[in-house]
């Protein structure tokens, strides 16, 4: 069976500078794979290229064995509202927006109507604990409430994949735990699977399976943390 998505030698430069230099990748249905590695090796590069947010240099990104790559930014947009999730470090909810709104806009920008997408995004309040805060906007949150309404929006729209970027490095340990259980719990209840970005062995041991990175590359001994996978 192919894998969901797939990566095959794919690069990333920023100027002179290479962040990924030649990185194979593959995540199954539902399965949660942890990215890890030190600073600057190119975790939140390789995400990104996956997620279709920035395009590779060279190699191959493949989604249901379509190459995304080929994709117009209009398509790779239409694809991260409907079938991938993005949940990054400080959850980069709309500020001018209350949690509902925040919650419901993925839902509203694919097309749902208004009244639909706040039901569905009440619902997804109140399964993450949340639901008291529907009105209230995100400068009236705690981080970690913050981060709860931001997990809601990123699994609005019951995505297969959810690409999930540092989501707890903004959170106290704590805190930190209780949000990432939350991601685990959903992702596992809805059958979604999780490309994890983290720094953090803590984090990691949620996954199914580490990929560790190291200066670009994925290192074979499986020590980008200095644990194993």
């Amino acid at each position: 069976m192919s894998a969901l998505l797939a990566a095959a030698a794919i690069t990333r430069s920023y100027g002179n500078t290479p962040a990924l230099r030649g990185v194979d990748f593959a995540l199954a249905e539902g399965e949660i794979v942890a990215v890890t590695g030190p600073s600057g090796c190119g975790k939140s590069t390789l995400l990104h290229c996956l997620a279709g947010i920035l395009r590779a240099d060279a190699g191959t990104i493949t989604y249901r064995d379509q190459d995304i790559g080929l994709w117009s930014e209009a398509a790779r947009s239409r694809l991260r509202r409907t079938e991938f999730g993005v949940l990054f470090q400080f959850g980069q909810l709309v500020p001018e927006l209350t949690a509902v709104e925040n919650v419901a806009l993925p839902l509203l920008l694919a097309g749902s109507g208004r009244r639909e997408a706040r039901e569905a995004a009440l619902g997804w309040l109140d399964r993450l604990g949340v639901a008291d805060l529907a009105e209230q906007r995100p400068g009236a949150m705690s981080g970690g409430q913050q981060q709860r309404c931001a997990v809601a929006r990123a699994l609005v729209t019951e995505p297969r994949v959810l690409f999930a970027d540092e989501p707890t490095g903004a959170l106290d340990a704590l805190t930190g735990e209780q949000v990432l259980g939350e991601i685990v719990r959903t992702a596992r209840d809805q059958g979604t699977a999780v490309v994890l970005v983290t720094h953090e062995p803590r984090v990691s041991a949620y996954a199914d399976r580490e990929v560790a990175l190291r200066d670009g590359v994925v290192d074979p001994t499986g020590l980008g943390l200095g644990v194993t996978a």
